[in-house]
């Protein structure tokens, strides 16, 4: 959808907003790895934690453009470089503290639908995907504790 966005309605992503599209490939990956594989109990508990992780850090990234667009707009930060710019011209660590902190661009609302921006939306289904991860994770153990127990 995003990929919509950016090239049929024009909107250009923010630094922020490409994070959370990684951050949703990661979690597609693990989850079609996970299907093909279709590990034993173990793999699946690393599989879902994996993927839970990486919904946790897209939630992080989301849950940080929505406070930055709910600000006051003289409290939003001002309009930075992009973040290939900064991941060719800062070192690594200076460019992922730049990232995090988020820029002007990143307080734009462009589209709602429902009343929720898309950063609202990201940060829904980051949080329905761990939510899944984790019953996933949950779902294997006690299959394992079941067979182990012999219930």
């Amino acid at each position: 959808f995003g990929y919509y966005l950016q090239y049929v309605r024009g909107l250009e992503p923010c630094p922020l907003c490409l994070v959370q599209r990684g951050f949703f490939y990661a979690v597609g990956v693990v989850f079609i790895i996970a299907a093909f594989h279709n590990p034993a109990w173990i793999g699946a508990v690393l599989y879902a934690t994996l993927a839970f992780l990486f919904a946790a850090g897209g939630a992080a990234t989301a849950s940080r453009q929505v406070w930055l667009q709910h600000l006051p707009p003289d409290k939003e930060p001002q309009c930075g470089p992009d973040l290939f710019f900064m991941l060719e011209n800062f070192p690594l660590a200076q460019a992922l503290k730049k990232l995090v902190a988020g820029s002007g661009e990143c307080a734009a609302v462009d589209w709602t639908f429902l009343g929720l921006s898309i950063a609202e939306w990201s940060l829904a289904w980051f949080v329905v995907l761990g939510c899944y991860a984790l019953w996933l994770a949950v779902r294997a153990i006690r299959s394992k504790r079941s067979m182990f127990l012999g219930t």
